[in-house]
């Protein structure tokens, strides 16, 4: 009897779905959905998170003054984008506490692309430009996740990372059309952040088992190589309009596909630095595990005088 019941919720659940009905906290939900979508959001927050660690290393070296300003509200914006996305999380029911310090144990993961090195000045624009630029083509999609709070927090991120994204291929284009040496430096930058860009969208179809159900609940709308395809379709015209190149000696446009054909990505490099063995790895953890400890007293403190306010208007 209680098999029946449970299929018959399950069935439900799929009719609201596929009516496209918006999946709330206190609806019943599988407990493999609520998984999911406990581990996709958390990932996406520590990313939002990491993800300020390589460019808050340039906002003091930043050239002048309106690249500095420009370049902190870029990383505020991502602080935000982190607590929106650590809400969402636990309206499912999950503890922040317990998913930051899984971030900082190694348990949990965040993008691989936040384990490469800023080097130089064009890195801040490449990142705007290629990172977030893949990361609006995953994004967009997940506005229309058949989870309300999690579809609701992405209008306003992806709002901002169109921002992040204009604002990053604008100081890639000023590079790129400004002296030889500043030219070579754009260049360098995109031939070093390409590939690790294209590593974003997760592995390939056929290496994702996730994927079948994600798109079934719709919390993806597409498959990791259709949005790793429509980036690289766009982007080779952006490349092209600033005069760089793509390090990419495969890449072809294809007339029949009308679409581009590119050369095969080094996955062992995706999974190296997914078990935490990138450049950056320990140093981005140990960044985050830092902070949380630096700023305990600062927690404390507001915990205390929230309880000292509370037996006041008791």
């Amino acid at each position: 009897m209680e098999e029946k019941n449970i299929l018959e919720l399950e069935r439900r659940f799929q009719e609201k779905i596929d009516k496209e009905i918006k999946i709330e906290p206190n609806d019943w939900m599988p407990e493999n959905y609520r998984k999911t979508l406990i581990r996709q959001i958390s990932q996406h927050a520590h990313s939002e998170i990491v993800g300020m660690l390589p460019e808050g290393n340039w906002i003091t070296r930043a050239p002048n003054l309106r690249r500095k300003a420009v370049l902190l509200a870029k990383v505020q914006d991502e602080a935000g984008h982190g607590l929106y996305l650590y809400s969402a999380a636990e309206t499912l029911g999950a503890d922040r506490e317990e998913t930051i310090d899984d971030l900082h144990s190694g348990k949990a993961k965040y993008s691989s692309i936040f384990n490469y090195p800023t080097l130089t000045w064009a890195d801040m624009g490449t990142i705007g430009w290629l990172v977030d630029g893949a990361a609006i083509m995953n994004q967009v999609p997940l506005c229309r996740c058949s989870y309300g709070p999690y579809a609701r927090a992405m209008v306003r991120v992806c709002k901002e990372e169109s921002f992040h994204q204009r604002q990053g291929f604008e100081i890639v284009a000023k590079l790129a059309n400004g002296t030889p040496e500043q030219k070579a430096m754009a260049q360098d930058s995109l031939n070093r952040f390409w590939w690790p860009a294209l590593m974003m969208f997760g592995p390939n179809d056929d290496s994702s088992p996730n994927s079948a159900l994600s798109l079934k609940w719709k919390i993806k709308r597409s498959t990791n190589d259709e949005l790793r395809q429509t980036f690289i379709d766009v982007t080779v015209k952006q490349a092209e309009m600033v005069g760089l190149t793509l390090p990419d000696k495969d890449l072809k446009w294809n007339e029949e596909r009308q679409s581009y054909d590119f050369g095969e990505i080094d996955w062992s490099e995706f999974y190296e630095v997914v078990k935490g063995n990138g450049p950056c790895n320990k140093d981005r953890v140990d960044a985050r595990r830092k902070a949380k400890e630096d700023g305990a007293w600062v927690r404390e403190a507001a915990m205390a005088h929230a309880e000292k306010r509370k037996l006041k208007t008791a």
